[in-house]
């Protein structure tokens, strides 16, 4: 987050302090709509089973260059051979034409292997998996990228990252169907083969697939933590060469497809892109790059930002207190805790500060086990969502049943968006919704959870409804949330 210093917040917020009181309207049945709860992803019903290679799966068919028996580039020819499947089967369905299998198939091993294609040596395509339009080519790093995914996220994340390099072969065959051209960018591309990543497994939990099995609980949140992983660093601008996205930005896109279909991915264009967007360059007033410390004076900056925003729903918003993340009379969350009898969040200062350390990307990258930290805004959320709490208590909005993990992520979200401009006391920074996301990512998220500490059961989910928050305001949280 940044420090700006300025006011102003009151007003910008005002609409989602007044949207939360709907909220106990929504409870009584009178939101219209369909209504959402933690039984299912995207109309299925939410499993639990070990995703992965299915023990029935055919031996592909596929000639691959340079492939070895070893267990990712076993992963990464299935993967092929499927989403090659799916293609074949949605192609016509939705663009009115067959479709036309990819030329050429490349694994190689960056570590041991001198790499000489599409222009690119060894050390271009190190950790790296990519589509070369001019071979029509997919190719894959079984030496270091496959294994550091299967190994931290499971097997679905080789099958993430070959489904999107497969979307930009897809996106090669549809030209002007999907708005490709030599001038479009590459944000616009990614966002596309990401959704179209979606789609594909989409298809994978209806169970079409002859390959994979997918979860809609622990097996999408491999997807989810696969793309959090490959994110770009914060304060890169989307008009830039080579911009893949946040992981927030990247994870709307594969929600897109995995809730709608490959023609709606087919027409993300750069309007829409440019309308919602998160990826941006930091401000030239925001000396931390992103990070301010986790400490009193940020806590107290908090509490009067909090207090501002949700004036207008016209009950006592609680205090936060350094006092442990104790309830004595109720049940502790900690690092935060929204206690209803003195109406205050407790806080663990220590363990707040702890949190809110940089995520260290470094470890990240080498597959090594970092500090802990997910960043200040991840520490904060934790906050904001506790505080949300006592709002809803004060509103007689029940913050302990089947939704209220959602609806608090909801309206972290919607929080955040609204005081994202100038003269708010705190504004995010880039990459802070990506923290938001680490932490979501987390078994124990407390920003998706209830006053109970429960939280909702799936990463998927999470991540959703601190989207509809961000990008559809708080009614979206009333609505989608009850």
């Amino acid at each position: 987050m940044e420090r700006t210093g300025g006011r102003g917040v009151r007003r910008a917020f005002l609409a989602l302090a007044v949207a939360v009181a709907t909220l106990t309207a929504a409870c009584s049945g009178e939101i219209e709509g369909e209504l959402r709860s933690e039984g299912e992803i995207a109309g299925l019903p939410i499993t639990h089973f070990e995703s992965g290679l299915r023990t029935s799966a055919p031996k592909p068919r596929l000639n691959v260059e340079n492939v070895s028996s070893e267990e990712d580039d076993r992963l990464a020819v299935a993967a092929i051979a499927d989403v090659s499947a799916f293609w074949k089967e949605q192609f016509p369905r939705h663009f009115g034409e067959q479709f036309q299998p990819v030329s050429r198939l490349l694994s190689y091993d960056s570590t041991t292997d001198d790499i000489n294609v599409c222009g690119a040596t060894t050390a271009d395509v190190a950790m790296n998996a990519f589509y070369c339009p001019p071979e029509d080519l997919v190719a894959w790093d079984r030496g270091t990228l496959l294994p550091l995914l299967r190994q931290r996220f499971g097997p679905m994340a080789v099958v993430t990252v070959l489904g999107h390099e497969f979307g930009h072969a897809v996106q090669y065959r549809l030209g002007a169907k999907a708005g490709i051209s030599e001038q479009t960018s590459t944000i616009v591309k990614e966002q596309q083969a990401d959704c179209f990543t979606g789609a594909y497994f989409r298809w994978i939990a209806e169970g079409h697939s002859q390959y994979f099995e997918v979860s809609t609980s622990e097996g999408l949140n491999q997807v989810m933590a696969s793309l959090f992983f490959i994110r770009d660093s914060p304060g890169q601008s989307h008009a830039a060469a080579g911009a893949h996205g946040t992981a927030f930005d990247r994870t709307y896109a594969f929600q897109l497809g995995f809730e709608t279909d490959a023609a709606k991915c087919a027409a993300i264009d750069q309007a829409d892109v440019d309308s919602r967007i998160t990826e941006r360059p930091f401000d030239p007033d925001d000396a931390g790059m992103g990070d301010i410390s986790v400490n009193d004076q940020t806590l107290g900056m908090l509490q009067q930002s909090l207090d501002e925003s949700f004036a207008g729903a016209g009950v006592p918003g609680p205090k936060i207190v350094n006092q442990g993340a104790s309830c004595p009379n109720g049940v502790s969350t900690p690092p935060a805790s929204y206690c209803q009898d003195s109406n205050t969040v407790s806080i663990d200062m220590a363990a707040l500060a702890e949190l809110g350390q940089p995520i260290d990307r470094e470890a990240e990258l080498t597959g090594r086990e970092s500090g802990g930290g997910l960043g200040d805004f991840a520490a904060f959320a934790e906050v904001v969502s506790r505080y949300v709490q006592g709002i809803q208590v004060g509103l007689n909005v029940p913050v302990d049943n089947a939704n209220a993990g959602l609806r608090t992520a909801c309206l972290v979200g919607a929080w955040t968006a609204a005081i994202d401009h100038d003269g708010a006391l705190l504004r995010p920074s880039p990459g802070d919704l990506d923290e938001a996301i680490a932490e979501l990512l987390l078994p124990r998220s407390l920003i998706a959870a209830d006053v109970n500490g429960h939280p909702a059961v799936n990463g998927f989910a999470r991540i959703e409804a601190l989207r509809q928050g961000y990008l559809n305001g708080s009614g979206a949280c009333s609505a989608e949330y009850p």
